[in-house]
């Protein structure tokens, strides 16, 4: 099978670099930017894969700094039959280039960052040549998505510049007489016109790559691969119900016995309203042998309780997940020898810092990523992430396959910690029942409206405001309630949704008369980046 190998030096988009020329139908896989590359393509022609170009990331790092990630040098003596490896780099990676090929990187005065427009100039096809290699296709201008504090002074031998950004910075590169590009722009984020295009250019007319790629492969590797993985071993998944974890309970039951599967779901007192049944009844339709439900609400309020600081609460519903399970395992009587699997998405790992080199930036900590307890079980080899290579669309198509109920499919995304990181500071039952109430309002008018399908995620937060309002003609204080609702397509960048105001009218009249705590409803209009999409 052809194959694109991604060299990852950090970006928080990575992921999506791969995602985006998957969906094409080209299977890719990305290594740490440092990796060894003959061992890399030796590894790949072992699996019968074909690497036909090498594509180097975007990442937050500076070449100029010493001990910046770089990559192999070999990979600029590559070959595909007798011809040089075709290489792309985006944002760093054009960087990483230009600065070990002998030109020059050095930081800007002023930053460029978000939508900027891109000018191709004149003699584009000057360096198509006599190997007859094909430019990059794209328009004459178009607006990208630019993310970065350093540019290029001086270009390295053989390069010559193609494209400006309307700021006068080199935007992009091409060399002379090689299948080289370099973009000082990210082309796989949404925001980015014509991304998709210029990905298939390198894909298809630069790499020559054939189609060889869809969700059902990745149905059938990890079928492949977790029985060899987990041999006679039990796995226990924590489940919260939601697409994430509902995907992969429903994989697991599809790759392994079902008898060694076993669903835990932890009501924790932080989920939304009729929740734990709603759960209960999706579970049981996936056919399971062995599903436990765990009542454990008072525990984790009592562990909350005072804590205010994001981190603190995220990384204390972590602990305590993983310390409950434990205690209703060793109930089961589960040998030691069992695994724990997890619902964790890409999106979850790269946030916080976890993605496949060592150099990304911790964005957030996910509660089933970087808490202490399961960072040990990551550490011991015991922890199966089936989805941990795709993005959430991904698994919404993936879901489907494995004929997951519509119901589930459709849902928004709803974090590991649930309402404990949607109350802003310190959780409690009675803030806990009011966002209940609020939240759930909220969602049901939207899909009265036959509007939560054109949203990616929408959820109300309590705030830790209370102003002051009028009940009839009696003066009282109510909570805030924040509504955010935002569009995307991996969330990994997201807008705000547009909504028609006199939705958002009716939606926080309904909210303040049906619940008498809140007295003040606004609405959250801020994108990712610089926002992220939840609160905390």
């Amino acid at each position: 099978m052809d194959t694109i190998l991604i060299l990852d030096f950090g970006s928080q988009t990575t992921q999506l670099i791969g995602r985006r020329i998957r969906d094409m139908g080209v299977y890719t896989e990305i290594l740490p930017g440092d990796s060894a590359i003959d061992e890399a393509l030796q590894k790949q022609a072992e699996k019968g894969h074909k690497v036909k170009g090498l594509i180097l990331s975007g990442g937050p790092e500076s070449v100029y700094v010493p001990g910046s990630p770089a990559p192999d040098k070999k990979i600029y003596g590559l070959e595909i039959e007798g011809k040089p490896m075709p290489l792309l780099g985006i944002c760093y990676g054009i960087q990483r280039m230009t600065q070990d090929l002998g030109g020059k990187v050095e930081a800007l005065p002023e930053r460029e960052y978000g939508r900027k427009k891109v000018i191709l100039m004149s003699g584009i096809g000057a360096y198509v040549g006599a190997n007859n290699y094909s430019p990059l296709h794209m328009p004459p201008d178009f607006t990208a998505w630019m993310s970065h504090g350093d540019t290029i002074t001086a270009l390295a031998p053989g390069f010559i510049q193609t494209g400006t950004s309307e700021t006068g910075y080199p935007a992009i590169l091409a060399h002379e007489s090689k299948p080289w590009f370099g973009l000082q722009f990210h082309p796989e984020v949404t925001h980015c016109e014509h991304g998709d295009e210029i990905l298939a250019s390198f894909a298809f007319d630069l790499c020559h790559a054939e189609k060889g790629w869809d969700m059902e492969h990745y149905i059938a590797e990890i079928r492949s691969s977790l029985p060899q993985q987990v041999g006679a071993s039990p796995v226990l998944l924590l489940i919260s119900g939601g697409v994430d974890s509902t995907v992969a309970g429903a994989l697991l039951l599809k790759a392994l016995d079902p008898g060694l599967v076993h669903l835990m779901y932890v009501d924790n007192g932080l989920m939304r309203k009729n929740e734990t049944m709603q759960v209960e009844e999706s579970l049981k339709r996936l056919g399971a042998k062995h599903l436990h439900i765990i009542h454990a609400e008072d525990e984790f309020l009592s562990a909350l309780k005072g804590l205010s600081e994001p981190e603190d609460k995220r990384k204390t519903i972590g602990d305590l997940f993983i310390k409950v399970q434990e205690r209703e395992v060793a109930r089961l009587g589960l040998p030691d020898t069992y695994y724990l699997a997890q619902g964790t998405l890409y999106t979850d790992l790269i946030e916080s810092g976890k993605g496949v080199g060592k150099k990304a930036h911790v964005i957030k900590t996910h509660h089933n990523v970087a808490s202490p307890l399961v960072a040990a079980k990551r550490d011991a080899g015991r922890i199966i992430e089936p989805l941990a290579g795709l993005y959430k669309d991904e698994v919404r198509r993936l879901g489907r396959l494995l004929n997951v109920a519509e119901d589930v499919v459709r849902r928004h995304p709803f974090p590991g910690p649930g309402l404990g990181v949607r109350i802003l500071g310190e959780v409690t039952k009675e803030k806990c029942d009011i966002l209940r109430e609020a939240d759930a309002i909220y969602i049901d008018e939207l899909k009265k409206r036959n509007l939560y399908d054109a949203i990616w995620q929408a959820f109300a937060v309590l705030t830790p405001v209370r102003t002051v309002g009028v009940a009839g003609d009696i003066r009282k204080y109510g909570w805030t309630v924040a509504l955010r609702a935002v569009t995307s397509s991996d969330g990994m960048t997201a807008d705000v949704y547009p909504f028609n105001m006199q939705d958002l009218l009716e939606i926080s009249t309904l909210i303040t008369n049906a619940v008498p705590e809140v007295g003040r409803v606004v609405y959250d209009i801020s994108s990712k980046p610089p926002a992220t999409i939840e609160w905390e």
